[in-house]
């Protein structure tokens, strides 16, 4: 089943930020780009090495009007104590968010059931709430900021260019296609 198109369910849950405790909700992420990016676990291996990727690039996240919600399945105390004990960690600026009970790892299908853990998945969300894209990897394999950054970059720009489509590779300036049935051998 596609998640494509999907809009996320009402959702509210505590997040760590910016030394703060705070409540999350779905209407939070109305009007602006998300990615909620979920990894396994917090003090675990390859789970900061992605998220201090995201912290390296989250202000350009935010430059481009979308904000990053990482989310595990520990609690928010849970996230505290990470970003105190961790250099690594404390880099975050983005919320961090709880779902201790799974509902959020449930509602987008990434909820690994025998291990109470998130499997690895990114998704983009636009404005009004919709995935717009998304990928789920093996737990084993760390996933990339930049590319991430430039997948959102690019669901942008089909947003507000319906007539167009990114390429493979495709970076902001660069050439576009606008799809035709002569292009696609049907004329």
């Amino acid at each position: 089943m596609s998640f494509i198109g999907r809009e996320v369910s009402d959702f509210k849950v505590q997040s760590y930020q910016n030394h703060e405790f705070k409540e999350v909700t779905r209407e939070d992420i109305l009007g602006k780009w998300s990615v909620f990016f979920f990894y396994p676990a917090d003090f675990t291996f390859v789970c900061p090495t992605e998220l201090e990727d995201l912290a390296n690039k989250y202000e350009d996240f935010k430059k481009i009007n979308c904000e990053i919600y990482s989310v595990s399945c520990d609690t928010h105390f849970v996230h505290k104590a990470w970003h105190d004990a961790s250099k690594t960690i404390q880099k975050i600026q983005y919320p961090m968010l709880a779902d201790p009970t799974g509902a959020l790892a449930r509602d987008f299908d990434v909820m690994i059931e025998e291990d109470g853990l998130a499997e690895r998945g990114s998704f983009i969300v636009n404005p009004e709430g919709k995935i717009v894209a998304y990928e789920v990897i093996a737990g084993n394999i760390g996933r990339n900021a930049d590319e991430l950054y430039r997948r959102v970059q690019a669901s942008q720009f089909v947003a507000e260019h319906g007539d167009e489509v990114c390429p493979a590779k495709w970076q902001p300036g660069a050439k576009t296609l606008k799809p035709s049935l002569d292009l696609v051998g049907l004329i």
